[in-house]
């Protein structure tokens, strides 16, 4: 009996440079991604200097980069305009204590919601309400209660990172696999354990991801808070404001600079703790 063979397609597949040399298709992508990563900020920047040189926007208004590149360097060379260095130490300092407060109180809580459905029950509605009002109200009840200083800031900052955290870490925790707790479970492992080997470590992953951007709303908040109080009349955002209500455009874009600078810093510290804590989490998964 005779085979037919024409309708029998063999399929080669082609090993990709991926798979020829993985360390050298893995350098050459980064070198491509910084690349881009950088290339996109500078032709912004260029666009902008040559719309200000073009006096195609109000270069009152909008300094182009050379102007402000040469107020920031009079600004924290000569320092004639004030002591920044002073004021961002000052905001770092209330933006690490309520990013400390907040995240932990955020932590404790969505674990344990994520953890038990009661509990979760008798929290989630009140939390949702309450993550709904706007924080920067909060600072004259916070005034009221804590006193004029620093305080009503880092509550501020504390109560907006504790939304974030909260609603992450509960999230991370009530969604980890349900494959990787029955495995626990058919080793008899109690509740302490089965969360000490597998959800917690599950969870790592999403739980830095609201810590990271966390991080970036505390910047975020310092900045607003500090528009509408600053104790000792310190901080970056009293340092903005303080230029717009002088009219003195160049010094706000360099508060804007500083911020800006703050917030990628601390975005990529707790990156890099993320990282070091949960080095199983890759968030390199692209396709293309």
């Amino acid at each position: 009996m005779a085979t037919d063979n024409s309708s029998l397609r063999v399929e080669r597949r082609v090993p990709r440079q991926a798979d020829r040399d993985p360390a050298g298709f893995l350098r050459k992508r980064r070198i491509v991604e910084t690349t881009l990563a950088i290339a996109f900020p500078v032709l912004l920047l260029l666009l902008w200097q040559v719309a200000g040189s073009r006096e195609w926007i109000d270069r009152r208004f909008y300094p182009p980069p050379s102007d402000i590149i040469g107020e920031i360097q009079r600004t924290f060379q000569d320092n004639p305009k004030g002591n920044w260095w002073v004021h961002i130490w000052v905001s770092v300092k209330r933006m690490l204590w309520g990013y400390g407060w907040g995240v932990l109180a955020g932590l404790a809580l969505g674990v344990g919601m994520g953890m038990s459905r009661k509990l979760r029950a008798t929290l989630e509605p009140t939390l949702n309400a309450l993550y709904t009002v706007p924080k920067l109200a909060l600072i004259g009840i916070f005034l009221i209660v804590l006193g004029f200083d620093d305080k009503p800031l880092i509550a501020v900052i504390a109560v907006t990172v504790f939304f974030f955290v909260w609603m992450q870490s509960m999230h991370a925790v009530m969604t980890v696999p349900e494959q990787l707790r029955e495995t626990a479970k058919s080793f008899e492992s109690g509740r302490i354990q089965l969360f000490r080997h597998v959800i917690f470590p599950a969870s790592l992953p999403e739980i830095f991801l609201g810590l990271r951007v966390s991080a970036g709303v505390a910047v975020l908040t310092l900045i607003g808070a500090e528009f509408v109080y600053a104790p000792g009349l310190e901080g970056i955002g009293y340092r903005i404001n303080n230029a717009r209500t002088v009219f003195d455009p160049l010094q706000a874009y360099v508060g804007l600079f500083v911020a800006a600078i703050l917030g990628a810093i601390f975005v990529s510290i707790i990156k890099l703790i993320g990282k070091l804590v949960a080095p199983w989490a890759s968030d390199d998964r692209t396709v293309l």
